[in-house]
């Protein structure tokens, strides 16, 4: 995304949750687990479905075919209204943690006028809310993409985008998005960050190993978010030239 000349203009940080800001002590796994052996009746998910990097919905869609249950609207509903119940609670059971380096960053970006935090997430808005706020990070992000109604990590990546530019627009807190960085543990985050053309960051606090990571090439790969100063120099190198006329 080429940056634009303009003063008031805001520059995205778009955040991963699981593996990026935190794990969840394996919280959100547990959920689904127990959400389709109470709806569907199904003993357990099959063990060989990944849920790194992708959305709630095609997660659940996924085991929904494999086991024989439609992937219909109505039961894809009666997944998410128990889900949702279902998350809160095992959030508050598991032992999970804030990884390394969060906290300090998003204090250092938040500091930033033209910087604008999101999230960039396969969980569903319910979800990411209950996860970051279970881990003391509600309210630290003003808009974002989930995975509710897709199932095509792209396109979670372009609705948080134009939720950046809407909340920019409506807050009054900039004339334009500048830009946007991606800040994420798999490739997948990787390759959705690309389709946006945003600055991409790969983070090996996830289930990806740096080496796995690197093959995506990101712009910039970190062992974690304690070392940070390249990330930050590149914000500043993108807000600083959209300032400039």
């Amino acid at each position: 995304m080429a940056s634009l000349p303009c003063a008031n203009n805001m520059y995205a940080v778009l955040f991963d949750i699981d593996g990026t800001l935190l794990q969840s002590g394996g919280a959100g796994h547990l959920a689904f687990a127990e959400t389709f052996r109470e709806i569907f009746q199904l003993a357990e998910i099959p063990s060989s479905i990944s849920f790194a990097g992708r959305s709630d919905r095609a997660i659940a869609h996924e085991i929904m075919q494999r086991s024989g249950i439609g992937p219909s609207l109505s039961n894809w509903q009666n997944f998410y209204s128990d889900y949702c119940q279902r998350l809160e609670q095992v959030l508050a059971a598991c032992d999970g943690e804030l990884l390394p380096g969060v906290v300090e960053l998003l204090d250092t970006l938040e500091s930033d006028q033209h910087t604008a935090l999101g999230l960039l997430t396969g969980n569903t808005s319910f979800g990411a809310q209950a996860k970051t706020a279970a881990y003391g990070l509600a309210g630290r992000f003003a808009f974002g993409g989930y995975g509710d109604e897709r199932t095509d990590r792209d396109l979670i990546a372009a609705d948080a985008l134009q939720a950046a530019k809407r909340w920019i627009t409506r807050s009054g807190n900039g004339e334009a998005l500048c830009g946007a960085m991606v800040i994420g543990d798999t490739p997948a985050d990787v390759r959705c960050g690309r389709s946006i053309d945003a600055f991409v960051v790969a983070v090996a606090t996830g289930g990806s190993a740096v080496d796995e990571l690197a093959k995506c090439e990101p712009d910039l790969l970190l062992e974690d978010l304690t070392d940070v100063d390249a990330l930050l120099a590149e914000v500043a190198a993108a807000v600083a030239a959209s300032q400039r006329a």
